[in-house]
């Protein structure tokens, strides 16, 4: 999402013109990420997200596209990618492929609470599960197969200590994925990067009173607390986006991913145990856990970790030119990961 391909007005607007959507009024280069080139882009007729897909081909990207327009066409709230008159949603810029979505409303929650962690873990399991009769399919490539390509380049780069870890990990990974046990992991398409970030949340309107409904994939408790049915001032879930590193994987690998970065201590990679249980507790309201998906949970944040610890070590010792990138660190998760070896933790099972 940093700018690697700059995209004048008028490349723009003609993209504008064949999807007909009216005239162009702004474009701006979007910052966050490092992945894509995505840029705002207003018309007339709405808002929008233009992407320029810097290492995903034209043969890949049909299944991040159609992905999402299968869970839009289910009542998730994720991008729609905007279609011509002949329904194509991939095209051509500077001789990358690109796309153009609708804009989510709302805006990001950097510093989550037990409700917003309610809202993406229930959320969470209805796209799960919305995804489960998709057709198309492509692994995920920043699974296994990528650390075990990826780390030996790495190496080089990395003091002893931590080439010890690298390597470490990824033979527990390896050895993991060859078991029985992983064997039995129900999975399909993952979004596998649903950090902070990549979710939206809009305000509740004042006029809204505590026994409205509760945000949409949330269930209905008879604990749950009155303030976390959507008292004014608090923020629903909107959206989900950038699905551009989905593919299919393990459920339980995906929880994983969002346990490690909305249920943590930012400085120091600790879980905080009551977000965590929250988010599980709400995930499981939707789509219950099996007793072997438990029992690997901690296995699990472990890889997940070991996942964004390898590709930001990527980023930093292996870059790319770009006009706005600025690598993540990569001792965040390396923090996370060294966590999630020495205090190994077990959601608690519902009922």
């Amino acid at each position: 999402m940093a700018v690697f391909t700059e995209v004048s007005t008028a490349q723009a607007q003609a993209l504008v013109s064949r999807l007909q959507l009216g005239t162009l009024l702004s474009l701006r280069g979007i910052k966050a990420g490092i992945e894509n080139t995505n840029y705002f882009l207003d018309t007339d007729r709405g808002e929008f997200v233009l992407t320029v897909f810097e290492r995903l081909s034209f043969a890949q990207l049909p299944f991040y596209l159609q992905l999402m327009k299968h869970l839009a066409a289910r009542g998730l709230a994720v991008p729609d990618p905007q279609a011509d008159a002949e329904g194509e949603i991939l095209f051509e810029l500077q001789g990358k492929p690109c796309a153009l979505v609708n804009k989510l409303r709302g805006g990001h929650q950097l510093a989550p609470d037990l409700f917003h962690c309610e809202q993406v873990g229930a959320a969470l399991a209805r796209m799960h599960l919305a995804g489960q009769d998709f057709p198309l399919h492509q692994p995920n490539l920043r699974g296994l197969a990528w650390w075990t390509e990826t780390v030996p380049v790495l190496l080089p780069h990395l003091d002893a200590s931590r080439a010890q870890l690298l390597q470490s990990e990824l033979s527990y990974q390896q050895q993991l994925a060859a078991s029985a046990s992983y064997a039995e992991l129900p999975s399909g398409p993952i979004h596998a990067d649903l950090f902070r970030d990549n979710v939206m949340f809009e305000c509740v309107p004042p006029e809204l009173s505590p026994s409205d409904s509760p945000p949409e994939g949330v269930p209905s408790t008879r604990e749950r607390p009155v303030v976390d049915l959507g008292l004014p001032g608090r923020e629903r879930l909107s959206g989900f986006f950038d699905f551009y590193f989905a593919g299919v994987d393990t459920w339980l690998f995906d929880l994983a991913v969002c346990l490690n970065d909305w249920c943590i201590d930012l400085a120091s990679g600790r879980l905080d145990e009551a977000r965590a249980q929250a988010f599980v507790q709400a995930y499981e309201g939707v789509r219950p856990l099996s007793g072997t998906e438990h029992r690997l949970l901690p296995a699990l944040l472990r890889a997940a970790a070991l996942r964004f610890w390898v590709s930001r070590l990527w980023d930093v010792h292996l870059p790319r030119d770009a006009a706005l990138l600025t690598p993540h660190d990569p001792a965040h998760f390396e923090r996370v990961l060294l966590e999630r070896i020495r205090s190994p933790w077990h959601a608690m099972p519902q009922g």
